[in-house]
């Protein structure tokens, strides 16, 4: 059996219970208890059990804490998967979007998810699902909405006479009938 991992005492048992009942994050308050607990000597398994851990997940947060003090027992960032479209990508097709389809060499007359993962594929030969490049062009801010379409004979400026408010003419009502007297 190895030798007993000695804790750090800049901080006491009372004063680790203070921080965990004012911490929001529940993972760095439940490894304040178990330390504050093998701090008020309490065997590292029950010190651990009582905090709702492991005994060598209480040993790597001893280890951390002996590091780095307090803030060695909040979690680490992670990496993450890394972004399907890099920056430089994601700019070549927010302008594509803006630009719109060419129907004669991109044969289709209004962008559909289907038809950008398909130029997605043909253009940077990385495979999305429509679903996928749904959530990243909500998140670059673009919406789902497409501009209302117009017939190509229309008249702007009969649309612009037309439009509420347009008209110079008022409605009045026709004047009341004067009852005779008699």
């Amino acid at each position: 059996m190895g030798r007993a991992l000695e804790i750090r005492d800049d901080l006491s048992a009372s004063e680790l219970r203070r921080l965990a009942a004012r911490e929001k994050k529940n993972r760095a308050a439940r490894r304040m208890l178990a330390i504050a607990n093998a701090l008020e000597g309490m065997s590292r398994a029950a010190a651990a059990r009582a905090a709702g851990m492991d005994r060598q997940a209480l040993r790597g947060a001893v280890v951390r804490y002996n590091a780095e003090g307090v803030d060695g027992l909040y979690d680490r960032p992670t990496s993450g998967r890394p972004p399907a479209l890099t920056e430089a990508e994601l700019a070549l097709l927010s302008a594509r979007i803006f630009r719109g389809p060419d129907p004669e060499t991109d044969g289709v007359s209004s962008w559909t998810l289907r038809d950008l993962c398909r130029w997605i594929e043909e253009r940077f030969d990385k495979r999305l699902p429509p679903q996928s490049l749904s959530r990243i062009l909500r998140r670059e801010g673009f919406s789902r909405q497409k501009t209302r379409p117009t017939h190509p004979k229309t008249d702007e400026a009969a649309q612009r006479r037309f439009e509420k408010g347009g008209s110079s003419r008022r409605w009045r009502p026709p004047p009341r009938p004067i009852p005779a007297s008699g």
